[in-house]
Parts: structure tokens; C-alpha cells; sequence
């Protein structure tokens, strides 16, 4: 069964830390190719679990060196992506080298977080947008970082966990209107994050 919460318990001293550091990130680097999809040409989904989230809340710790301090505030942040039961949580962004090209781009974006969906078999399941802080400005640009979460029913699970279920993750906003098929070894991968 897939663990859904960091607890301080599961968090290493820095000093433990550095000395498995090169491993766990070379090990999380390979498993994420399994984790990922492009959703046209510029949005990329990134599927957190347990494992990603551990990662990011040593790497932050390693990075920012804020003692105990920083851990209540780090685990707060990162434990809201870590998916509960039935639930896939996704950070998804919209990447665009040229910084103006992503500035006009992401002008058109608003609202793109509340577009996002996945279907199970034709079975489509909405996303919930992360609540912690408004994704989209008053002015209708796009955050290129976002978070989502598809909560799905006990027979969609079941029905997604099937060797080769046709799962579909897309965006439906009206400039961005992307879907992809996620390959059967993404598939099988996310499965894990379901009870």
C-alpha cells in the first residue's frame, strides 16, 4: 500500500542526508521518466507520490539549511502532493525557453489549472486545481507552475489499474487544447500511487 503523508520521523538528519544524496537523486531521476508526460507542446505533467515528495523535502532542507525549523513549514507544503487513496496528484507546467514568448503565451492561459482532466477508459475525471494559493491572475495569466489532483471513484481505479486501460491526461482551455495517451509503462507506474 502506497504511504500518503511525511512524517518528521521520515526525516533524515542533513548530515545522514548528504551521504545518500547522489543515489536517491540518480534513482528518483530515472523512476520519474516513468512519472512524466507531455501534454502538447509546452505542458508537461509530472506525477508526485511519496517518493518525489521525499525527495523534494531533503533536497529543500539540503538547499536552504533551516535546521528544524524549516521541516514543520517543508512538510506542510509537499504533504498536500503526496496523493490519498484513490487520488493522482500532478505539478504541471508550462515551459517555454524564450521569456517572452512565455509571457504571451501564459497572457492567454488563464485558467488553464480548472481544464485539466483525465479519462479512464472514455470515463473523464475532472481535476482539482491546489487551493494554497490562487493559479491564475486577476489579469488572466497563467502560473507556469501547477497543481492538480484527480480524485477517482473505487471502480475508475480498478478499471485504470487493468493491463493496457486506455488512460488520457489532457487540458481543455480554449488556447490549449491538448491530450496524450500515457504509455503502458507510465500507466502501470501511477498505478502504485492507487490503494
Amino acid at each position: 500500500m502506497a504511504k500518503h503523508e511525511i512524517f518528521r520521523g521520515d526525516v533524515l538528519p542533513i548530515e545522514e542526508y548528504i551521504k545518500v544524496r547522489a543515489d536517491k537523486r540518480r534513482a528518483m531521476a530515472q523512476r520519474k521518466k516513468s512519472r512524466r508526460i507531455d501534454v502538447g507542446p509546452h505542458v508537461t505533467f509530472y506525477f508526485e507520490n511519496y517518493d518525489t515528495m521525499w525527495l523534494q523535502v531533503h533536497e529543500m532542507l539540503y538547499i536552504e539549511r533551516g535546521g528544524e525549523e524549516q521541516i514543520a513549514d517543508e512538510l506542510a507544503a509537499y504533504n498536500p502532493l503526496i496523493p490519498k487513496g484513490n487520488e493522482l496528484v500532478a505539478t504541471f507546467m508550462i515551459e517555454i525557453d524564450d521569456p517572452e514568448r512565455r509571457k504571451s503565451v501564459l497572457s492567454r492561459l488563464g485558467g488553464i489549472e480548472e481544464t485539466a482532466f483525465i479519462m479512464i477508459n472514455g470515463d473523464k475525471i475532472a481535476a482539482e486545481p491546489e487551493e494554497d494559493q490562487d493559479r491564475t491572475s486577476a489579469q488572466g495569466k497563467a502560473s507556469s507552475v501547477q497543481f492538480v489532483h484527480f480524485k477517482l471513484t473505487p471502480e475508475q481505479a480498478a478499471a485504470a489499474k487493468q493491463e493496457g486501460a486506455m488512460v488520457v491526461v489532457g487540458l481543455g482551455q480554449e488556447n490549449y487544447n491538448h491530450m496524450a495517451v500515457l504509455p503502458e509503462n507510465v500507466r502501470a507506474e501511477l498505478m502504485a500511487d492507487l490503494d
